[in-house]
């Protein structure tokens, strides 16, 4: 095991993934507080948002809050979260753990300056975005209508708050959308079918980061061994960011083992759903 003290300025950030998912009820305010204190503090927290059926802005990341599709059902409550009033989703138990959905401003009231939030824009509300891919123009512009008007909202929230924000999303309307209404504010690509795709975007809005998935890094012993993305052999997204002055931000790393060979690999982020992962510690995998 690597000996912590050997880890110096080339230690990449944690970002606590859904508040660390793996260790309290994900995108709460408990979640947050939590990753963002004490000595296993993260030195960023994600979440997941998107609006409830009245407008507001919540942390949440499946499409429904019960079991339907590709969400898990871990909220007591029932419907799709952007069709659903906010006294529903804010009542709505989180995987029974007292924790209800917070609003985005409830996690940054939670959190000190200090602490710096990765906003994911998950969905606008529509069944009908498009993440992942690279647009044509004709494309983009019919997305951008489903995008521009919750992004407003976000940006209202966050730019009542100090804290270092990253706005990321696998869409590219939506870093599009951000870019031109928020142009200061950093933004993320996160690769969904295509690294080409995400290095695609990220130049073309000069994004501040990429957020590949952890198993598609080169130089590491699990590089390409998913079938995550099919031209995952063929980039090398670290060189490739790193080259066009762009971080390179991993999820979703689980293990002691996979964040040791991503700092060997040179990211600059790892998104974490377990502290202290660079310190041999706590994982999912123990």
């Amino acid at each position: 095991m690597t000996d912590p003290s050997s880890l110096a300025d080339d230690a990449p950030e944690i970002i606590a993934h859904r508040g660390f998912a793996g260790a309290a009820p994900e995108n709460t305010v408990r979640a947050a507080r939590r990753a963002a204190t004490g000595p296993s503090r993260a030195s960023m927290v994600e979440v997941d948002v998107m609006p409830t059926g009245d407008g507001t802005v919540v942390c949440f990341h499946d499409d429904h809050l019960h079991e339907a599709g590709a969400s898990r059902g871990i909220t007591d409550a029932h419907g799709v979260v952007w069709e659903t009033p906010d006294e529903v989703v804010f009542d709505a138990e989180v995987l029974d753990s007292g924790e209800t959905v917070p609003r985005l401003a409830d996690v940054l009231d939670a959190l000190s300056d200090e602490v710096g939030v990765n906003v994911e824009l998950k969905n606008p509300g529509s069944d009908e975005i498009r993440p992942g891919e690279a647009l044509d123009a004709d494309e983009l512009e019919k997305q951008r209508e489903l995008w521009d008007t919750f992004i407003a909202a976000v940006l209202a929230v966050v730019e009542d708050y100090d804290n270092d924000v990253l706005v990321s999303s696998f869409c590219e309307a939506a870093v599009a959308a951000t870019r031109d209404a928020a142009p200061s504010v950093p933004v993320g690509v996160l690769a969904g079918n295509s690294l080409e795709n995400c290095l695609a975007v990220a130049d073309r809005y000069d994004a501040e980061a990429v957020h590949p998935p952890w198993d598609l890094v080169r130089g590491t012993p699990f590089a390409g061994t998913s079938d995550h993305l099919a031209d995952a052999p063929e980039v090398d997204v670290v060189a490739a960011a790193h080259d066009a002055g762009r971080a390179v931000n991993v999820w979703t790393v689980e293990t002691w083992y996979q964040a040791d060979q991503l700092r060997r690999a040179g990211v600059d982020g790892l998104i974490a759903d377990y502290p202290r992962l660079l310190s041999g510690g706590e994982s999912a995998h123990v």
